[in-house]
């Protein structure tokens, strides 16, 4: 039996920071599992009758798309989520949650119904983000701060100092927002640029040095703590579930 081959999409959301995203799973025994590594964004997920908070992950989260079928989500950026859901990011970190256990039976039914009954279902649920930052605002300028000086490589303490917070308080607030320390989460951004970097070809000696790891032995080991295998393993994978691109990161599943 030839293998069946899932197939991924995402596009730059309309929502700043966000990305929208569609994996199409066809049924059948022989559908490769897929392994979504740590990114420092949470995803909500629709699946038929089925709406999903994916909190952020700590490490590797592998998913048999046999226990599910095919989805469409938005990634929300890092520190957006919790302030379109109401709730604290720590809450959530490495579990994936219905939003019925978050919000309102009937509202969550309400959603779920019109976002099944759309011809584009991606759409129809980027639409309903955009409603809802528009109700609730945009998230804390401080920690949005505080993100973008870590994705570009910005030291923990440099960070804290350019935002004017202590240790402490940058620890808490980052926990709210991201669901971890600062620390933690430069490491995974530190990791997702090498890994972008690596997909246009660079060496991995130079990507780890571009990305800030002190050389490849560093990056190595951040990958064997993040996601728990060889970069070789995470491509190879990629290339086993035939995805457009390369196994992408932020591509999130229900359990």
């Amino acid at each position: 039996m030839p293998r069946q081959h899932q197939r991924y999409q995402e596009r730059p959301s309309r929502l700043d920071g966000a990305v929208v995203w569609t994996l199409d799973v066809p049924s059948g025994p022989r559908a490769p599992a897929r392994s979504v590594l740590p990114d420092g964004c949470m995803d909500l997920i629709w699946t038929a009758g089925r709406l999903v908070v994916a909190g952020p992950d700590t490490h590797a989260f592998e998913v048999d798309p046999r226990n599910r079928g095919s989805c469409a989500a938005i990634r929300f950026g890092p520190g957006t989520a919790p302030v379109l859901l109401g709730v604290p990011a720590h809450e959530l970190r490495d579990h994936r949650v219905d939003l019925a256990a978050l919000w309102p039976r009937t509202a969550v039914a309400a959603l779920t119904g019109r976002i099944d009954r759309a011809a584009d279902p991606a759409t129809a649920l980027e639409d309903f983000a955009l409603g809802r930052a528009a109700d609730t605002g945009p998230p804390d300028p401080l920690t949005a701060a505080v993100a973008d000086g870590l994705r570009r490589g910005r030291s923990v303490a440099s960070t804290a100092a350019e935002v004017g917070l202590g240790a402490r308080q940058l620890h808490r607030r980052s926990l709210a927002a991201f669901g971890y320390g600062p620390k933690t989460l430069a490491r995974i951004l530190r990791l997702q640029r090498a890994l972008a970097l690596i997909r246009t070809g660079l060496p991995y000696a130079e990507a780890a040095c571009a990305a800030g790891c002190t050389d490849q032995a560093h990056l190595a080991r951040e990958m064997r703590d993040l996601a728990g295998m060889t970069i070789g393993a995470y491509f190879a994978a990629g290339r086993a579930a035939n995805s457009d691109t390369p196994q992408p990161s932020g591509s999130r599943t229900t359990a």
